[in-house]
């Protein structure tokens, strides 16, 4: 069975075990344009909006926490750029996912701490609309919450993924509620969901950045687990899990790639050189997926790897 329950491993220990699963290959750089020197990283996999595939991305000067997220469509050259006439928002780490016939668009806003001076505080906001030109606010998460994500499931029921800090969730752990409906999605809801067992140790960390109902109602994850370490250097690697939404069961953590697996290119500082943001996955009919990601807080790129949820999706 898949679905033991999961022991708790570390970076370390999944770094090991995936030495001897299969790799991706066939990494590409994806090129931005019509944005000036800035960069564009922690993007959303493409997603397909008035008959156009679309990228949502995060566009920043190199030395700044001050970011915009642009819409970006591709030409003739291959290369992505903004869309005409497209909103652009004041955040950071676009997602999109549909539910209930509605585009359902997030990032994080970042606001003047309200008690620490100097420092910066943030929240995941939340948009729906019937495509990208129509999106209008309708929800906020807690001050101090990123990762929080949507997912429609099988009963029609929406899953919803939280991401608690503090005295809940330490560096950062994984909660899972369920809402009837997008007005039900409240910093009350978010705030009380109860987190998934055995995923982190409390040195490291993790969180959701995307969903994928399976064919048999489970629902796939993606998602990230990361920890600091002795010289202060982030280490951030994308994974997958898989979640039993009427069981709360999940399976075990796999990692799906890491930095070196990528092309060589820039990081926004030192301390991010092995950063890979997870921004969205694309499944394919021949049993691969296109993994699309951010890559040391300064580019963006893809690669592809063997699909990670096959293998939980043929379960009944």
């Amino acid at each position: 069975m898949l679905f033991r329950k999961p022991s708790i491993k570390t970076c370390e220990a999944l770094l090991e075990e995936f030495r001897y699963a299969a790799q991706p290959f066939k990494a590409e750089k994806l090129v931005f344009t019509g944005v000036g020197e800035r960069d564009v990283y922690n993007i959303s996999a493409p997603f397909e909006d008035e008959g156009e595939l679309v990228i949502a991305g995060r566009v920043e000067s190199r030395d700044s926490e001050h970011s915009e997220v642009y819409f970006f469509v591709q030409r003739d050259d291959g290369k992505w750029t903004p869309r005409e006439g497209a909103p652009v928002f004041a955040l950071q780490d676009p997602f999109v996912s549909k539910i209930h016939g509605h585009l359902v668009f997030g990032g994080v806003q970042i606001f003047p701490h309200p008690t620490i001076e100097g420092n910066l505080g943030w929240r995941t906001v939340f948009y729906r609309g019937k495509n990208v030109a129509s999106l209008k606010e309708f929800a906020k998460g807690p001050d101090g919450m990123k990762d929080i994500r949507l997912v429609e499931l099988k009963d029609g029921s929406i899953g919803v993924f939280t991401r608690p800090q503090g005295e809940k969730g330490g560096r950062g752990k994984i909660g899972f509620t369920r809402i009837a409906s997008l007005d039900d999605l409240t910093i009350e809801v978010i705030e009380g969901a109860p987190l998934l067992d055995n995923q982190f140790i409390d040195e490291e960390w993790g969180g959701v950045n995307e969903l994928h109902l399976l064919a048999n109602g489970l629902v796939g994850v993606l998602g990230h687990i990361a920890y600091l370490d002795k010289e202060g250097n982030r280490h951030y690697y994308p994974m997958v899990f898989v979640l039993n939404p009427d069981t709360m069961e999940t399976s075990n953590i796999e990692l799906i790639a890491t930095r070196s697996h990528f092309l060589e290119g820039p990081a926004k500082r030192p301390d991010l050189v092995d950063v890979v943001f997870s921004g969205g996955l694309i499944r394919k009919k021949d049993g691969t997926a296109d993994l699309y990601a951010g890559i040391s807080d300064a580019e963006a790129q893809k690669i592809t790897i063997v699909d990670p949820f096959i293998k939980y999706e043929r379960q009944e």
